[in-house]
């Protein structure tokens, strides 16, 4: 098997992948049931993401970008609830791909044990297409784009009130953390999928994960109900971005892989981007015997929350509740994930990485020097962005007293 055919592991290694990847006859028979798409000439790339099979083809019509999914990932129905989100977002003027249908105006085609989707290949260049979720971006200024993109994304999806994704593998929700008792909804969370439930093992790195997170928990409630509920992409790392060119200053043309989207918030969104790219979490399980030494970016930081509010002012509200939400907002992905490697791969290998190093792992780090930097320093933009908003504030009622007084002379 050539490196190009393996996937990301659960570290920086390439692996053999959980599923076999596309064949061009099996591409072929997918696509007769496609008008417009053509016929299928090559497979041009085959994806290192892990959790499904995809591939970038060309076709005698153009390209497409073709997604597999083991039917216990995604069934039909599951796929449905990404492709009405992303439908809305393009209606709205979002740049995300387009989903084709077939002859029978279906998106999500289930084929035995397999469930396809097939979408258009957006303007741009695949630029991080080899790089690792939880890695920087190439400079601030990429930093800087996928902030705006965020930022744009959550104006388009204003209006698209679909209730939240049933429970499902691969879900990226915000619903223990939402709650006024974590432990309680974290118990419904469990019942709710059966492989995570029977685990002791499990239940252990929850408890742990509970005490270490419940501090940020307590900050971010009288917060809450000012984070109004928004359909969000959950997963907006480098490499699900197209860009503009491959320099230093380009300029992200597309947000891509929806699989994670969600019923959740803004802020929510936004504390996963950091999650995914400020800070080098597979460091962390190298074993530093400081925390401190895990890196993080803050230049990158900074561009990320500044391009954002940019396009999208956040209220104080959002501002402040971000840098609690940022500790939290990896619990339910490192669940999601175990419940994966359990429940579908029957790997408690990995499931035991995604409980004990991710869940329990990252909560820890946060109550540590390296966290509490990382988490100051939200707190700090926060800040300043309040009083600059004050500043304004202030401004404005003096220029519009000093506007008074002349009108009176």
């Amino acid at each position: 098997m050539s490196e190009t055919e393996k996937t990301h592991g659960m570290d920086k290694t390439r692996v053999k992948p959980d599923w076999p990847p596309l064949t061009l006859a099996e591409v072929r028979a997918l696509l007769s049931r496609y008008p417009g798409c053509g016929e299928p000439m090559e497979i041009l790339s085959v994806s290192p993401r892990p959790f499904s099979a995809a591939s970038v083809v060309s076709t005698s019509s153009g390209r497409v970008f073709i997604k597999r999914h083991h039917h216990s990932v995604r069934n039909a129905e599951g796929l449905l609830e990404e492709h009405r989100f992303m439908i809305h977002l393009r209606r709205r003027g979002a740049r995300v791909p387009q989903v084709f249908a077939t002859d029978a105006e279906e998106t999500a085609i289930e084929v035995g044990e397999w469930t396809y989707e097939v979408h258009d290949v957006p303007a741009g260049l695949d630029l991080y297409e080899d790089v690792l979720s939880w890695m920087p971006f190439f400079s601030a200024a990429h930093a800087y784009a996928a902030g705006q993109a965020l930022a744009h994304l959550h104006l388009a999806a204003k209006g698209f009130e679909e209730p939240a994704r049933k429970v499902r593998p691969l879900v990226s929700s915000f619903t223990i953390f939402a709650a006024e008792d974590p432990a309680a909804e974290l118990m419904r969370y469990l019942e709710a999928r059966p492989a995570l439930a029977a685990s002791s093992l499990v239940q252990r790195s929850c408890d742990a994960a509970l005490g270490l997170l419940a501090p940020f928990h307590a900050r971010l409630m009288p917060l809450l109900p000012e984070l109004a509920p928004l359909w969000t992409h959950n997963d907006l790392h480098a490499s699900n971005l197209m860009w503009s060119d491959n320099g230093d200053q380009a300029r992200a043309t597309a947000i891509i892989d929806f699989g994670l989207a969600d019923r959740t918030n803004a802020v929510h969104d936004l504390a996963v981007t950091i999650e995914r790219n400020i800070v080098e979490w597979l460091e962390l399980r190298k074993g530093f015997e400081e925390d401190s030494d895990v890196p993080v970016h803050m230049d990158q930081l900074k561009a990320l929350l500044d391009g954002y509010d940019a396009v999208r002012p956040m209220s104080a509200a959002e501002a402040a509740a971000l840098a609690p939400m940022t500790a939290l907002c990896h619990a339910e992905f490192a669940l999601t994930e175990a419940d994966y490697f359990q429940g579908v791969l029957h790997s408690e290998e990995n499931m035991l990485l995604c409980t004990d190093g991710y869940l329990q792992g990252h909560a820890r780090w946060y109550r540590g020097a390296g966290g509490t930097e990382l988490l100051e320093a939200i707190a700090r933009w926060a800040e300043t962005r309040r009083q600059k908003g004050r500043a304004t504030e202030q401004a404005k009622v003096e220029e519009d007293e000093l506007a008074v007084d002349l009108s009176r002379r």
